[in-house]
Formats: structure tokens, C-alpha cells, sequence
């Protein structure tokens, strides 16, 4: 596992960002973070970006095929974290490339446990 996680969150939901910062927290983990809050700011990001990161972590609704279509991202893992459950949401994440799909938790509890997953996925 790399000494310090470097993740790529997409996520608008401010209360989401902060779970998901406790749950590291409280999981001990060493990570940065850079957050991205618009989908039209991902590109940008991708582009100016000065480290990789080990993993991106994004909420469904926002761009899946621009990270995917970056060749320099097009390898990286990616966890869709969203509050589907749709079948048809599940399916076009896996086929556009998504490594997992995790339904967004509602308590700090469920963020710790996706925290496992995203711990596990940075570190192959």
C-alpha cells in the first residue's frame, strides 16, 4: 500500500465529502484528497493535476467517460460512489469502465466500510 493514499473525489454533496474524510479518520488512514465539486471542472483537473492519484472515487452523475477517455486516468481504479440502485446505473458504470460500484452510505458506519474498499482498490 502506497505510505499516503492520493484520491481523486468527484462529488457535489458536501455532507458526503466530510463523511467520507471522517471515515479515513477514523480508519487511520494516510491519504490527500483533492476534491472536484463540478463535472466541468474534471477535465481541468485531469490536465493540471501535479501528482497522480492512486484512486478516483466519484458520484455517479458526474463523468465517468471523460476520466476514462483520459489515457494517462484510463488505468486508474475507479469506485462510482452514488445513491443508486438502479440495475441500469450499475450497468453502465461497469461497461463504462468503473472497477467498483458502491451505493453511497447514509452513516458513518457504511462510510468506514467503503473506506476498505477504496484502501484495497489504491493499493494494487
Amino acid at each position: 500500500m502506497p505510505e499516503r493514499i492520493q484520491i481523486f473525489l468527484i462529488e457535489d454533496d458536501a455532507d458526503d465529502i466530510e463523511l467520507l474524510e471522517v471515515s479515513l479518520k477514523d480508519n487511520n488512514v494516510q491519504y490527500k484528497m483533492d476534491v472536484v465539486t463540478e463535472g466541468d471542472k474534471v477535465q481541468e483537473y485531469l490536465k493540471n493535476c501535479e501528482r497522480l492519484p492512486h484512486i478516483i472515487v466519484m458520484d455517479l452523475n458526474l463523468i465517468i467517460k471523460q476520466i476514462k477517455a483520459n489515457e494517462e486516468f484510463r488505468n486508474f481504479p475507479l469506485i462510482v460512489l452514488t445513491t443508486s440502485t438502479a440495475k441500469e446505473d450499475i450497468e453502465y458504470s461497469c461497461n463504462m469502465g468503473a472497477d467498483s460500484f458502491i451505493t453511497k452510505p447514509t452513516t458513518i458506519q457504511g462510510f468506514n466500510a467503503t473506506v476498505g474498499t477504496i484502501v484495497q482498490l489504491a493499493s494494487n
